[in-house]
């Protein structure tokens, strides 16, 4: 048991986040518009001192706070420091296009807020509480997916809120029946009574708690609002919808595996296997034929969670599962940031043949795409090629070795549509929707490809970091 105590610096970068979104709420009702550009500036500040907190804070033992409904962990931890560094790339990428924007200062607010519904997700250790961060994770992010307030913003912003209504409900659904079977909330009570308890119920309770939190990681059969959410919103909101809530979703499931659904009598790690199996083999199929970049990255986002989902699936059977998880978070995190940094730079740039010219017109832009994009496939030395590798030997390592393999194929049959954007890229053509560049966006892009192929060098001794036990 993890040692336990009420002090409110344990979740100091949550308080951090909380209190920029509040003062910047105010600040922006008085802060003329060409100046609200303070109020992400404050949000930045918040973010970067919420990384040296957690930094500070990962060098202590485990501990778990208020009740022990929130844990402070290696789980935790690392899913701090990828959600607030992906918030400080995410606001680079809203700098350009909110600037003097009618609802700057809330664009921030909301992105904040929709971060510490994600970093709550991360560290729950309460069923209740995941509840909480995944209605604070949403409903924010609802209204920046129909901040265009045009026929598809709105469809972006509907169709991601009833989805989200329906499985949200769902969610609750099946937290009471746990609640009614376990009766507790807190995953330390919760796991021991419910291998005691019937497994119809129990079965039912966790299809409907999975539901909610299969829709915040964009999961098959949750993943119907993606393609549609990411192609109708902004680019820079369409980055911020396809990273920050997978990071506290993934997390969430890694922790539900270990301590609450492993030992329930539900056949935990087949369902997750079948899941990832289909959110693989479905996102994959559905890229092939995108011509559209937006709606390609969405479908690539759902293929990606399936290989996410590999060491979740092995939760408890495999050593391997957690540092690879947590390593293929902060990998894929930056990664996908970097490619949709790469469509945010380029507004016009709507198609895959609109980037025909770009390695003669911007090389150092197209080297950025060529390396995200190839970094999704998992090419060495990106960092997803070793956060596959990774999840591939945790799956492999827990029994799992069939979907291992499908992964693999997957993997091989995804170089496909990367390609069929790689190619106009780097091919001779006018390039004439590629102009109007967003400079803060170029240097997103630049900076996330430079920061994947550095996280991919430096696995060695990044990963031991991330493979301590589990606080329960």
């Amino acid at each position: 048991m993890s040692e336990m105590n009420e002090n409110p610096l344990d979740i100091l970068p949550e308080v951090l986040l909380a209190a920029s979104a509040v003062l910047g709420l105010l600040l922006g009702a008085w802060l003329p518009r060409r100046r609200q550009w303070l109020v992400g500036l404050l949000a930045a500040v918040a973010a970067s001192a919420g990384i040296v907190a957690t930094a500070v804070a990962a060098a202590r033992p485990d501990v778990t706070a208020f009740g022990e409904a929130f844990t402070v962990d290696p789980v935790t931890s690392t899913s701090r420091i990828v959600v607030l560094a992906a918030v400080l790339l995410v606001l680079a990428l809203f700098a350009r296009p909110f600037h003097a924007h009618a609802r700057e200062s809330e664009t921030y607010v909301l992105l904040q807020l929709s971060a510490l519904g994600a970093l709550v997700m991360a560290g729950a250790q309460d069923l209740l509480l995941l509840s909480a961060g995944y209605l604070l994770a949403s409903i924010p992010a609802y209204t920046l997916a129909g901040f265009r307030k045009d026929g598809p913003g709105t469809e972006a912003a509907l169709k991601y809120y009833v989805v989200g209504a329906l499985l949200g409900v769902l969610m609750l659904a099946g937290i009471t029946v746990l609640y009614a079977v376990g009766r507790a909330t807190g995953y330390p009570s919760l796991g021991p009574t419910l291998s005691e308890a019937p497994e119809g119920l129990v079965a039912a309770g966790a299809v409907g708690l999975l539901a909610g939190v299969l829709f915040k990681a964009g999961a098959v059969p949750a993943h119907f609002w993606v393609p549609d959410a990411v192609q109708g919103s902004t680019a820079p909101v369409a980055a911020f919808l396809t990273t920050i809530p997978k990071i506290g979703a993934l997390a969430a499931l890694l922790r539900l595996g270990e301590a609450v659904l492993a030992d329930s009598g539900m056949p935990w790690p087949e369902v997750v296997a079948v899941i990832a199996a289909a959110s693989m083999a479905l996102g994959n199929l559905a890229a092939f034929f995108q011509d559209d970049v937006k709606r390609l990255l969405a479908y690539s986002t759902i293929s990606q969670v399936g290989y996410l989902l590999l060491p979740v699936a092995v939760t408890g059977r495999s050593d391997l599962a957690q540092p690879a998880l947590l390593y293929y978070l902060a990998a894929y995190a930056v990664t996908n940031l970097g490619a949709f940094a790469v469509v945010c730079a380029l507004p016009r740039a709507t198609r895959l043949a609109d980037y025909r010219g770009l390695a003669r017109r911007a090389p150092l832009l197209a080297a950025s795409l060529v390396i995200c994009l190839l970094g999704l496939v998992g090419t060495p030395p990106t960092a997803v090629f070793v956060g596959k590798l990774e999840a591939f030997s945790a799956a492999i390592d827990g029994g799992y070795t069939w979907l291992a393999i499908l992964a693999a194929i997957n993997t091989v049959a995804s170089l496909f549509y990367y390609l069929r954007w790689i190619g106009p890229a780097v091919s001779r053509g006018n390039g004439a929707a590629l102009t109007d560049g967003d400079r803060s966006a170029r240097g997103v892009a630049y900076a996330a490809a430079l920061i994947s192929v550095g996280l991919g060098l430096a696995a060695g001794p990044v990963l031991p970091a991330l493979g301590s036990s589990l606080a329960t």
